[in-house]
């Protein structure tokens, strides 16, 4: 009996052991398979920034601003103007002068031209009159010339006629004598009119070569006077004119809003820069993450963004993985944290921007999931 007791009790005390460790037991498997998945997400620290980064806008170093026309907090869009220099003023003279010059070069240009076009009608006109009517006059003189010649053919042929006849004792020498004082007169007759002649062509000739060297002369005239008349250089004045005074308007690159201001209207430009620009209708934040878990990091993963200052956590999407390793940018206020630690930056896009449009710079907390 005593025995049976010790037996029975003995299985109880097993039956009792073995239900009170089975709930234990499972315990730290659960621990693993939490341990394992945030294991498998990667924390990091980070800071807010706007899309493009913060850009700082400058000038000339010691150069003062003549006029502000933005204020911190003011949405600019591409191509506005916010500053003026203090040489604005001077520029711009300089520029509407440059302009005058080049408007009085191309006036005197049009003027130089449409004399010398004038002078180069007129001198075809000339050759137009030399052509028609001179070219007339030989005309008619040939045919003068023609006529005379015909005469005198026919008035040789009396003069044969009158030779026989007297040779035959039929006439007297009077009337050869008649014959042939007719036949020398034509004869001469014919070759004034042929001198005539020459001499018109002679003219015509030297008054065509003469009127043509006076067109070659206002063609000349005209390239001379337009090429005096410095409208090219003008227009290269003015050009540079126009580049110094954009040096001295400062305009925005990009749209954005104005973060921070460091000159204003009458101070002087220092190694801060003008002003700083950011594009905060879309927010990043930049991640540090650690050397050892970029490889775990992938485009496309969402991230959990957080910090005190924010009302709700903010989630984002990883967009770009940075190609080189540095030291961290965001220190942590643990004093136990690494400072020197070698980390990969890592840009996560914010689905919601609203809540930190105001927070450039901040410093976040970023759980990126698997």
């Amino acid at each position: 009996m005593a025995i049976v007791g010790v037996l029975g009790i003995g299985m109880i005390k097993i039956y009792q052991f073995s239900h009170t460790q089975a709930p234990n037991s499972q315990m730290p498997i659960a621990k693993i398979q939490s341990q394992k998945n945030q294991v498998r997400s990667v924390a990091a620290l980070g800071r807010v920034e706007p899309q493009g980064e913060v850009i700082t806008i400058g000038g000339s170093v010691g150069e003062r601003i003549d006029k502000l026309l933005v204020q911190e907090g003011q949405q600019v869009k591409v191509g506005d103007v916010l500053a003026y220099l203090d040489s604005y003023q001077e520029q711009l003279a300089a520029k509407n002068a440059a302009a005058t010059q080049l408007q009085e070069a191309r006036n005197r240009m049009k003027a130089e031209s449409m004399f010398g076009k004038a002078q180069i009608a007129e001198a075809e006109s000339r050759i137009g009159q030399i052509k028609t009517p001179q070219m007339s006059e030989i005309v008619a003189q040939k045919a003068t010339i023609e006529g005379i010649e015909v005469d005198l053919q026919a008035k040789q042929k009396d003069l044969e006629r009158f030779t026989y006849l007297h040779n035959q004792g039929a006439i007297s020498q009077q009337s050869l004598d008649d014959k042939v004082l007719e036949v020398r007169t034509k004869q001469n007759e014919l070759n004034n009119a042929k001198a005539t002649l020459a001499k018109l062509e002679q003219g015509r000739s030297t008054d065509l070569l003469n009127a043509q060297t006076q067109v070659r002369s206002a063609q000349a005239s005209l390239q001379l006077a337009e090429s005096k008349v410095q409208v090219e250089s003008a227009n290269s004045n003015l050009k540079l004119a126009i580049a110094r005074l954009e040096r001295t308007i400062i305009r925005t690159p990009q749209s954005g809003q104005i973060l921070k201001i460091f000159a204003h209207s009458g101070e002087a430009i220092s190694d801060q820069g003008i002003l700083q620009i950011g594009n905060t209708k879309q927010m990043y934040v930049v991640a540090e993450v650690y050397e050892t878990d970029v490889s775990r990091v992938k485009v496309g993963q969402t991230a959990v963004i957080s910090s005190n200052a924010l009302p709700k956590d903010i989630i984002g999407v990883v967009e770009q993985i940075g190609l080189k390793i540095g030291k961290k940018d965001v220190l942590n206020t643990d004093p136990a944290a690494k400072i020197d630690a070698r980390v990969v930056e890592v840009k996560i896009r914010l689905t919601d921007s609203q809540l930190v449009a105001g927070l450039t710079n901040l410093e976040v907390n970023v759980l990126i999931k698997p």
